[in-house]
């Protein structure tokens, strides 16, 4: 028997081998354009911030924002008030220091100079009071990294992620070239559409998930609590969090690819999505819980492109290879006697 499986293994091997060289290859040019490559992804996190930001500022309802603001004022009047009486004492000691004698007049003069000192004191306080109020107001996220490494090893995966990309239609041809020696010659004819097709399914869910899903997820995930905290976004979670999400939702937008095949090969028809519907459902809602950000938005957006995909494969699998009507007409009869027993 291992006989048998050895020219398979080989095979396998082979194949494996050139999916992992081509992802290198890819791997090694992204990573010389790296940097370009981190701002494309880190550019909706981005976008989050500043419109988190606008709403944050355009909105003074928390409390404690209003009481900040108020103690603040308090501070300013306060301080505005000493300095003006410090530049009037100031002026009538200059004064009376001309018109007193010249003992009198050393001290006056030396009290102005006082005066002087301490009405720019209280001017410089007023100023960084002002500062420190602006700078309370304002919202400030930033992307941090906690790692002496870090941006490097964020250079590495994300030029992983990339060639991962990038060699994607290469791999679905080795995957295609192992399996098909156990195909017909009319079913080998299918090579492009499955390559292509499959990666363009692939990026197609890539994109969604960056266009559509990313800006609601992370503008959601940011602005609940950020009235009380600024956050700090670790580059090194993020990436980690975005290629989770971009890979979930290409796989995901493969389903019509993959439904289309099996049934070219006669493994499942119609009738055998359409039993397994219900299972489905709960499956695909709970791959939306996991590869989304812990909130309902994301997991609907997921969900719901997930439950039209499953749909339109039950049709590509029915014009692919749907059940014979002989089943169909078994299953009728089934369904009329259990209503006749039933009544």
């Amino acid at each position: 028997m291992f006989d048998d499986l050895r020219p398979h293994l080989a095979e396998l091997r082979k194949r494996l081998g050139l999916s992992v060289l081509s992802v290198f290859v890819a791997f090694v040019i992204a990573f010389v354009f790296h940097n370009s490559i981190l701002t494309w992804i880190t550019q909706p996190l981005n976008d989050a911030l500043t419109e988190v930001g606008r709403i944050i500022e355009s909105q003074d309802k928390a409390t404690w924002h209003m009481q900040t603001a108020e103690q603040n004022t308090t501070v300013q009047i306060t301080q505005s008030s000493s300095s003006i009486v410090a530049e009037k004492l100031q002026n009538r000691l200059d004064e009376a220091s001309k018109i007193a004698d010249s003992k009198l007049s050393v001290l006056l003069k030396e009290a102005a100079s006082a005066a002087k000192e301490l009405s720019q004191t209280l001017q410089k306080l007023d100023t960084n009071a002002s500062q420190t109020s602006a700078t309370n107001n304002t919202f400030i996220g930033q992307i941090t990294t906690h790692q002496v490494g870090g941006a490097f090893f964020v250079a590495l995966k994300v030029s992983f992620f990339a060639g991962l990309l990038g060699a994607l239609p290469f791999i679905l041809y080795q995957l295609w070239l192992f399996v098909a020696p156990g195909l017909y010659s009319n079913e080998k004819k299918m090579i492009i559409p499955f390559v292509v097709g499959g990666s363009v399914m692939f990026f197609i869910g890539v994109i969604f998930a960056y266009y559509i899903v990313t800006p609601f997820g992370f503008q959601f995930l940011i602005t609940f609590g950020s009235f009380l905290y600024t956050p700090l976004i670790n580059i090194e979670d993020y990436v980690g969090f975005f290629t989770k999400i971009m890979l979930g939702f290409g796989l995901a937008f493969e389903l019509p690819v993959f439904a289309y095949f099996l049934a070219l090969l006669g493994l499942v028809t119609d009738r055998t999505l359409i039993d397994f519907f219900k299972y489905a459902m709960v499956i695909i809602f709970v791959l939306a819980a996991l590869l989304t950000p812990p909130d309902i938005l994301t997991q609907l957006l997921m969900a719901a492109p997930l439950v039209i995909l499953y749909g339109i494969s039950i049709l590509i699998v029915r014009m692919v290879n749907p059940a014979p009507k002989e089943e169909d007409d078994e299953d009728e009869d089934e369904d009329e006697k259990v209503s006749r027993t039933t009544y």
